[in-house]
Parts: structure tokens; sequence; C-alpha cells
């Protein structure tokens, strides 16, 4: 499985850093939704679940956490501590995020409004759905 981090320019001065996220230009994506996790309790693992069609991009903002990704093939963990860099998730990638440090703030963008549709919340529905995919 291919992972694929997106570098994300950052500006900044002695008065601190910025960094700018455009749909179409370092999110290749247009931007329907963003959310944001934090105060992640100590040995929780999130996520379970991957997409039909929606794409993401996770940034930490501030911490580390891990993220589990799962194409139905290769399974990869990739540790997320960098907030100038953006974890691209492609759609039918199934999705665990775990080792949450007390401090992590994970921001997502995805590239659709919320439908629970979907989602497939079951690894062995998953499977199945990339099983199926590839005929």
């Amino acid at each position: 499985m291919k992972i694929e981090f997106i570098p994300l320019q950052m500006h900044g001065d002695e008065r601190g850093s910025l960094i700018a996220l455009e749909e179409s230009a370092n999110i290749p994506f247009e931007i329907k939704r963003v959310y944001y996790m934090f105060d992640t309790c100590k040995n929780v693992t999130r996520g379970y679940h991957a997409h039909k069609a929606l794409k993401q991009v996770a940034i930490v903002i501030r911490g580390s956490c891990c993220f589990v990704l799962d194409d139905g093939k290769d399974r990869v963990e990739v540790i997320l501590d960098n907030p100038a860099q953006g974890l691209l998730i492609n759609s039918v990638v199934w999705r665990e995020m775990k080792d949450f440090t007390p401090d992590c703030i994970l921001m997502v963008l995805a590239s659709e409004h919320y439908d629970e549709n979907d989602y497939i919340r079951n690894y062995n529905d998953f499977l199945r759905y990339v099983h199926n995919e590839c005929e």
C-alpha cells in the first residue's frame, strides 16, 4: 500500500508559524467538512471503519498519534507527529487511530459531507467490499 504524505508549507518568523490549507492546491480535493479530535483518553483506539467514496487528509496539530491503514492486502502503521505534514487517506482504506498523546489534537479534512451510508464499519464487510470492487 502506498502511503502518501502531503508536505504543508510553513511560514513563520519570530512571532510564530502559520500553515495555510487550500483545496486543489495542497489539499487534493474540495474540502466539504473539517473536524478535529482532542482529549482522547489513554489506551483508546478510534476509527475502525473505511469509506466507500470519501477521501481525507489527517493533520496532527499538536502531539502525536498512530494511524493503522489497511487496503485489504497490506496493513501499515504510520506515526503522525508533524503539523507541517498531512496524511492522505484515500477511499476504501480501513483506518484505526491509536496511541494518542495526552496533548494530541488531530484535525481531519474531508472531501464529502457526513453520510452514514458511505461508512463500512465492519472489517469483514470491508474485506468483502474490497474483493467485490477488484472483480
